[in-house]
């Protein structure tokens, strides 16, 4: 079995407690307008081009001779350098990465088996045990591929290496049923409670998403919920008290760990790279002190229903072992 992964980073401390290795996954059904990831977002992969690597047509031009869609118009060029891809025309077949000499032209997703993805998760076990991590599957959206996800999450479950999942829970409910079993710990988001501005700002809806966390929640694994401060987006006290009774109402207070992480304007150069804007160049964005004091207040706002709310994603994260029963987790 194969996965498209973008990325496997080693001695990440964000995502889940202790020292972990993440594997990033590609495709994503979410186009939240804030992603720092848009390499992720489509489940196919992707040519990204570098344009100050590139060293010109005129002395080299590999990538021309390479593609066969090069006479369609498919490079597009400022001088004789390559800046851009007509994604339009592309046909991904990769031919012009592997001729570029001077690597302006990348690929963004490399197919690996299970068998690949757990020799890098096994190189840092020493590092687990030290230090109580484990291994994080993100994305994009890793139930995009959930029959790699739940592979990978049975091998180290076998291996007796912490799990921790991190989804958008856009997904089917049967497909959650399938991986929950052999996953230790869960992060999700919740980006803006009233639907229409949901779907707005990430192109769905919400209710297939609540009712997912509230269905992980109810099964008793442990869960850290995430609400990525956007300005203007979601950074009312109306929308913060509506995600308040949401989790006490829906979730029962029984989040594991509610995380106020601050906007960043982020990953523009990775948008660059693929052609596209970057969503939110009209966010005026604040300063970071008043985006931290603002993170403050609404942690401390959040923290007066009862919710086990902090600041940042990293900020005294329970730690949880592997192999340990729900009951257990939750007590």
């Amino acid at each position: 079995m194969e996965g498209l992964v973008t990325n496997i980073q080693h001695f990440t401390i964000h995502d889940g407690p202790g020292i972990r290795t993440e594997l990033f996954l590609k495709g994503c059904p979410l186009q939240c307008r804030w992603c720092s990831n848009p390499e992720t977002m489509s489940a196919k992969p992707e040519v990204a081009v570098q344009a100050s690597r590139c060293i010109g047509t005129a002395k080299c031009g590999s990538c021309l001779e390479a593609c066969p869609l090069c006479d369609k118009g498919v490079f597009l060029r400022a001088g004789d350098r390559i800046v851009a891809i007509d994604r339009e025309i592309c046909d991904g077949c990769l031919a012009c990465v592997d001729a570029c000499p001077a690597e302006a032209l990348t690929t963004l997703g490399k197919r690996m088996t299970v068998d690949q993805v757990m020799a890098e998760i096994l190189a840092d076990r020493v590092f687990y045990e030290k230090s109580g991590g484990g291994a994080t599957i993100s994305g994009g959206e890793p139930l995009v591929q959930w029959r790699f996800t739940l592979e990978v999450l049975k091998r180290c479950r076998r291996e007796g290496i912490h799990t921790c999942l991190e989804t958008s829970m856009q997904c089917q409910p049967e497909i959650l049923d399938e991986v929950l079993p052999f996953t230790d710990l869960v992060i999700t988001d919740l980006k803006q409670m009233d639907d229409a501005l949901h779907r707005r700002y990430t192109g769905v809806g919400n209710g297939l998403i609540h009712g997912n966390i509230a269905r992980t929640v109810e099964q008793g694994i442990p869960t850290i919920i995430r609400i990525p401060v956007v300005p203007g987006v979601n950074d009312d006290l109306e929308n913060i008290d509506a995600t308040a009774r949401f989790i006490l109402e829906v979730l029962g207070n029984r989040a594991l760990q509610v995380q106020l992480l601050p906007y960043r304007p982020l990953g523009i150069e990775k948008y660059a790279s693929l052609g596209r804007e970057y969503p939110m160049s009209e966010l005026a964005v604040a300063d970071r002190s008043a985006l931290a004091d603002r993170i403050k207040a609404l942690t401390e706002r959040l923290r007066s229903f009862g919710i086990p709310a902090v600041s940042g994603a990293n900020a005294n994260t329970p730690a949880l072992s592997a192999g340990e029963e729900s009951s257990d987790r939750l007590a």
